[in-house]
């Protein structure tokens, strides 16, 4: 078996058995054919028309390379890429040793997430009044529910409940959960209906599209369609433009915990399947902690006194 060959072996692999999803399939085959070309380069693809002559010196020299014009993040990954795609090949027989199980990965910074402010999230919401219904909308559902903007875009008419507040949201791996929507986002959203309604009737062919959000053409919207919609929104409120829509994700988790919520719960409506991975999107403000924690701990110490 040839390097293509292998390749799109692992592609039915992950549409099928992991059910990823289609920017993470563009990911994972990008990031591969970055090794190919890689090869190409070096006049070494010829040799795989055995797949199970990939060497970890070639492995390496390609994770070598990558240092000189990536992040550390983005070498993580396509050196995360080809484990897996070494793994599957192994598994499946076609591999006898994975050679990149031996490599070890750049070792990561964990940035803390960027959130938004609650008096960042009213101007950002405030300026932008006069935009799309349909943007509005977006947003607001974001912000309340905690979406990923793959999430968002890949919602139907039907996973909405706006009657009982609730989206039923697909989540990574095909993980389905139900998250609450705040009366904000549910009077966004029935304002922006009828928009769509215009969209679809002005396009009888796409009459049958369910997505929930729809660009003019009436087709479903693009996730990179939402972070062009974001940076304008932020631009408009002066929030600067380094946030995407993940900073709504990021603000929910955060305001919820402020809030009171405890990292369980917030667990449950992000989706995630660590709580570790929680508790980095919920790092707040140490002043603001220890203000909870005054009120809320019967033994810190620094409560009125009763008399």
């Amino acid at each position: 078996m040839n390097f293509i060959e292998a390749t799109s072996k692992f592609q039915r692999f992950l549409e099928t058995e992991k059910a990823r999803s289609k920017e993470t399939l563009r990911a994972y085959l990008s990031d591969l054919q970055d090794f190919k070309f890689f090869l190409e380069s070096r006049g070494e693809l010829h040799s795989l028309n055995d797949i199970n002559k990939i060497s970890v010196f070639q492995i390496r020299a390609f994770i070598a390379g990558r240092f000189l014009k990536l992040k550390k993040t983005s070498v993580g990954r396509k050196l995360a890429v080809l484990r897996t795609f070494c793994r599957f090949l192994e598994r499946e027989g076609f591999l006898k040793n994975s050679p990149a199980h031996s490599i070890r990965a750049p070792k990561l910074e964990k940035p803390i997430p960027r959130a938004l402010s609650v008096d960042d999230m009213d101007r950002f919401f405030s300026r932008n009044q006069e935009e799309l219904k349909r943007d509005i909308a977006i947003f607001e559902l974001m912000y309340s529910s905690g979406l990923r903007v793959s999430e968002l875009t890949s919602l139907k008419l039907a996973d909405v409940d706006l009657d009982n507040c609730w989206v039923r949201v697909l989540g990574k791996g095909s993980k389905e959960r139900y998250c609450p929507v705040g009366s904000k986002a549910v009077e966004a959203i029935r304002s922006y209906l009828p928009e769509r309604m215009m969209v679809l009737n002005a396009r009888p062919d796409c009459r049958g599209i369910q997505s929930l959000f729809l660009n003019n053409r009436g087709d479903a919207l693009s996730s990179r369609h939402v972070r062009r919609i974001m940076k304008r929104f932020l631009d408009s409120a002066n929030l600067g433009r380094d946030a995407s829509p993940h900073a709504l994700r990021h603000s929910f988790a955060t305001h919820l915990l402020l809030g009171g919520a405890d990292l369980r719960s917030i667990q449950e409506l992000l989706g995630h399947a660590s709580l570790s991975t929680t508790q980095r999107y919920t790092k707040v403000d140490i002043g603001k902690l220890m203000e909870v924690y005054d009120k809320a701990h019967p033994r810190s110490g620094f409560k009125a006194s009763n008399g």
